[in-house]
């Protein structure tokens, strides 16, 4: 049982700073598809898409650069990835 618990301890240790540093590798991952979907062909329904993606990454910066708790970190993470899925989408559809 003592170990279970110590293992369950570190295991939070290790893991709630990660979140932290997450936020920067997953913030370029969006920049970088957005960026790729610009450069692809773009019609009215792509670049809103792309529109939508640069909104959600400006939240996800926002949240990072401003995060006072973990959560921050979460939240910039998900827009992040919010925003990658839409200039993937973008992508998708410019084929």
């Amino acid at each position: 049982m003592g170990r279970i618990l110590m293992a369950a301890l570190l295991s939070c240790a290790v893991v709630t700073p990660v979140l932290a540093f997450t936020c920067p590798v997953v913030i370029k991952q969006a920049e970088d598809t957005i960026k790729k979907a610009e450069a692809g062909k773009t019609t009215p329904e792509t670049k809103a898409l792309i529109d939508e993606a640069k909104k959600y990454l400006a939240e996800a910066k926002g949240h990072h650069e401003n995060a006072k708790v973990k959560r921050d970190h979460g939240d910039a993470v998900r827009k992040a990835k919010v925003a990658t899925a839409f200039a993937e989408e973008a992508i998708t559809l410019a084929q």
